[in-house]
């Protein structure tokens, strides 16, 4: 019998990635590190229109985040629980600022954050474009 197991598993993986169903692709929803602190670097960035969560954002005036794909964990990304009430606290020279997450970064590694342009400006001055050395962690 554990030879149709594994033929069973094998035909479930094939259906999946046939189908384009994820069946096992970044970390699940539980494995979102709430209040881990994590160091990495900043950018910020002035986009105006829908965000990955499906809501309007105007990064320019508004107090927002954009994070990693490597966070998120829907196929529809509307639906992701990044959009549910999550928010970046973000440190840096003593300062600290939360945002709740709108956006994806299409260019961000797992540490890298991109913040709304006056997010950014409460924590370092706009020349500054990438600020290392920063700490951040997902709240509630």
């Amino acid at each position: 019998m554990r030879g149709s197991s594994a033929v069973r598993s094998a035909a479930v993986i094939l259906a999946a990635a046939a189908t384009g169903i994820a069946v096992a692709a970044g970390p699940a929803a539980a494995d979102v590190p709430i209040g881990q602190p994590m160091n990495g670097k900043m950018t910020y960035y002035t986009d105006k229109g829908y965000g990955a969560c499906g809501t309007a954002i105007d990064a320019s005036s508004q107090d927002l985040v954009a994070v990693s794909p490597s966070w998120w964990t829907s196929a529809n990304p509307n639906n992701d629980p990044l959009c549910k009430g999550i928010y970046v606290e973000v440190s840096y020279n003593g300062k600290t600022i939360r945002v709740p997450v709108r956006d994806k970064c299409l260019s961000c590694d797992r540490t890298h954050i991109d913040l709304g342009r006056p997010a950014f400006q409460k924590l370092a001055p706009l020349d500054r474009g990438v600020v290392n050395g920063i700490t951040w962690k997902f709240v509630r």
